[in-house]
């Protein structure tokens, strides 16, 4: 009896998804067809433009343009989730109304004759019940409103090329199989799919307040940029009236990352926001173009046991923190202070115009909100309109003297000759004097200007870091051996990740940031890889504390120059809530076991991390000398046997990673080491420095060990962490000893 419900009500779930699916190829035949009338209207309207003014035909082309985008969007939008419509449904009675059943997908699909939900958006308020609810009376937040209701059930759905393979019923209590599978699935496809298996913790962060910021600690493998994504998505589909996509901006740590999200994007349809990497970022705001040097040189020196200059590494540190902020504040109060001495007295002729006391307190009091030159055009135009304001009355005074002097001349002077020579004089006079008054009126402000000339950011920042008398006096902490040491290393020009803060923060102070790189909203992956200062120039430059900011301070790799702790960017971001993730979602049981191990070796006391619950197959060390090619190539024969095709070897460092390139395509085994540039084949084994494999994750993950071991240092610990966790269920560790690798 039981099985016949069960394939009745299967019937009827294929049944439904069918009816769906049919629906939306009528919908889709019709947008093709709204498509082809915009554009033919658009090609009729243009060919009837005769002249510039015919607003009619310009209005109809404005009208269609928007038709043909309006439909366009929504063929795209259907066309994207066609094979899959929906991916779960709630059984669910709203306080007052009627019990209903509502289909949960990546996109709203409403009936047009009915306007009844086929589909509903995952971010609407209502579709939280799912993610959020436990079964029972629950209540739910609409756009600040409590609303109330009953929760009966939850379903899940497994849909491929729009067939229906199997549905699971599932509450927050029971095992949910359905999440067991997606994390069993392959790397190459879980980051498309993890909308449809956000659990409570994460679904909490997507949702948090969208006017607040947020910083996110969170375990590797906890979904950290999968839910930033999905925040992006929310954000857009919740307060997308008020802000456009291009008003967004995600922050990656380099463009692999930037392929490896590409295809995420879109489907969210969040396809048109910013993505590029803090490097690009400001160099395109500033219209700068500098060869800066490889920002993972210094980590290579360090994880090669290459000696490094201790000066470099202090002075890399020193450049993020909140006292090299406070060097360039200094500086530019001292920047202010001499462009205030030129202020004086603005004149026409004889006339005073306006007190140069007056000018100045405009300028370092009122407008001291404003980028400095910024000030200076708003100056320039005040001074403009108080020219043209008091020229009129110097010239209606200058005017009624003449005219009174005349008249006394004309009526007091008996002498005819003199009066008439006396006239003349007077008018001529007056003739000269007025015309060369209204020109000099015209041009007073601009030459007044000529003296504040325009600063260049790049020559202001050069002048900090190479004069001497001038580091006295903004840096006056520091002895004569740091001085000496900072204008040592800045001799000879050249320009590292770190001086970018620096430039940002002077390009906001004098100038200001144009407006198409003022973004609105910031995501950061990876933040535990920035300094206190670029995160305090971002905030200065954009003005605006909008960042939703995720990281793992286990996997600073880069933390001999950025964030240790937290609590100074709690500091910088006072009304930011601060979550935790502690859960991995990547890693099986055994996998994360081991690299707990390292993490409990840190000096940050971080928590371990809690593992779903899966097993899968234990790590496995194999013992040799020197990279075997046979060996690798049995691994991942072994791998590709139990159904795993994305796969890494991890090296520690790059010099090893391409020396290991080269005896692979010796022997023609097909590999490809990345680089932050590379476009990934699937197709080959891929080659990963351990630096480069921070956010991605594979099938399996081989871990090398042969020319430098992973020292008990802060760093190398963190680099072994990352590589650890890149796996989702297969780990093989080849090196010398156990030891290679910290155990």
């Amino acid at each position: 009896m039981e099985q016949h419900l069960q394939l009745k009500d299967f019937k009827q779930e294929q049944k439904r998804l069918n009816d769906t699916v049919a629906y939306m190829d009528r919908i889709l035949h019709s947008s093709k067809s709204d498509i082809e009338n915009a554009q033919a209207n658009i090609k009729t309207a243009m060919s009837n433009v005769e002249y510039l003014d015919s607003s009619d035909s310009f209005l109809n082309i404005l009208m269609n343009t928007r038709f043909f985008e309006l439909a366009r969007d929504q063929k795209e939008g259907l066309e994207a989730i066609r094979q899959k419509p929906y991916f779960a449904r709630i059984h669910f009675q709203r306080e007052g109304e009627p019990e209903e059943f509502l289909y949960i997908g990546k996109t709203s699909l409403f009936h047009n004759e009915t306007h009844e939900p086929i589909i509903v958006d995952w971010r609407s308020p209502v579709a939280n019940v799912y993610y959020d609810g436990r079964l029972g009376d629950i209540t739910y937040d609409v756009r600040g409103d409590e609303q109330a209701g009953h929760l009966f059930a939850k379903r899940q759905y497994k849909i491929e090329q729009a067939e229906l393979l199997d549905y699971r019923d599932v509450d927050l209590t029971t095992n949910d199989e359905l999440l067991q599978e997606a994390l069993e699935g392959k790397a190459d496809v879980r980051l498309t799919e993890i909308v449809s298996t956000i659990q409570k913790e994460q679904n909490e962060i997507i949702r948090a307040h969208l006017r607040q910021p947020i910083l996110v600690q969170g375990a590797a493998g906890s979904g950290k940029t999968t839910i930033a994504l999905h925040r992006i998505s929310y954000f857009l589909y919740t307060m997308g009236e008020h802000f456009n996509a291009e008003q967004l901006m995600i922050l990656a740590p380099n463009n692999l990352f930037i392929e490896y999200i590409g295809d995420v994007l879109p489907e969210l349809g969040v396809d048109k926001i910013c993505q590029t990497t803090y490097a690009d970022y400001v160099q395109n705001a500033l219209h700068l173009k500098l060869k800066l040097t490889n920002p993972n040189e210094q980590l290579e020196k360090i994880v090669e046991n290459i000696t490094t200059n201790f000066d470099d590494l202090h002075i890399s540190k020193m450049k993020g923190s909140p006292f090299y902020e406070l060097m360039m504040q200094r500086y530019l109060q001292r920047y202010e202070e001499q462009l205030a001495t030129l202020f004086d007295d603005v004149f026409i002729e004889k006339y005073r115009i306006m007190k140069g006391e007056h000018l100045k307190k405009l300028f370092l009091v009122e407008f001291q909100y404003m980028p400095i030159e910024k000030r200076l055009e708003r100056i320039k135009k005040i001074i403009q309109t108080e020219v043209k304001r008091k020229t009129t009355a110097v010239l209606t005074k200058l005017n009624s003297r003449y005219e009174e002097a005349i008249g006394r001349a004309l009526n007091g002077m008996r002498d005819a000759e003199k009066r008439r020579l006396t006239v003349t004089k007077m008018i001529d006079e007056r003739d000269v004097r007025i015309p060369k008054i209204k020109q000099e009126a015209k041009t007073t402000a601009s030459r007044y200007m000529k003296k504040f000339t325009k600063a260049k950011v790049k020559t202001l920042y050069r002048d900090i870091v190479t004069n001497r008398e001038l580091l006295y006096e903004i840096a006056p902490e520091w002895d004569q051996n740091e001085t000496e040491s900072f204008l040592q290393a800045h001799k000879k020009e050249s320009w590292a990740l770190e001086d970018l803060a620096s430039l940002y923060y002077l390009q906001a102070k004098v100038k200001g940031i144009e407006d198409p790189w003022k973004m609105r909203v910031v995501f950061i992956d990876e933040v535990q890889d920035y300094s206190y200062f670029q995160l305090a120039a971002l905030k200065a430059g954009l003005e605006t504390d909008m960042f939703t900011m995720v990281g793992d301070l286990a996997q600073g790799i880069h933390s001999y120059r950025s964030l240790t702790d937290w609590q100074p960017v709690l500091d910088l971001f006072p009304r930011a809530t601060y979550a935790t993730l502690q859960k991995s979602y990547r890693t099986t049981i055994e996998i994360m076991q081991v690299a707990n191990e390292i993490l409990l070796q840190m000096e940050e006391n971080l928590p371990l991390v809690e593992p779903v619950v899966r097993h899968g197959k234990p790590p496995e060390f194999i013992a040799q000398q020197a990279l075997q090619v046979q060996t690798i190539n049995q691994i991942v024969e072994q791998i590709k046997a139990n159904n795993h095709h994305s796969i890494a070897l991890i090296c520690k460092t790059t010099k090893e990673a391409k020396s290991i390139v080269k005896q692979l395509e010796k022997a023609d085994f097909p590999a490809q080491i990345l680089d932050e540039n590379s476009a990934i084949d699937q197709q080959k084994l891929l080659v990963v420095p351990s630096h480069l494999a921070k956010g991605l994750e594979f099938d399996a993950v081989i871990i090398t060990s042969f020319d430098v071991p992973y020292y008990d240092n802060p760093i190398d610990r963190k680099l072994l962490y990352v590589a650890l966790t890149r796996a989702m269920h297969e780990l093989y560790l080849i090196g010398p000893s156990k030891e290679a690798f910290l155990m």
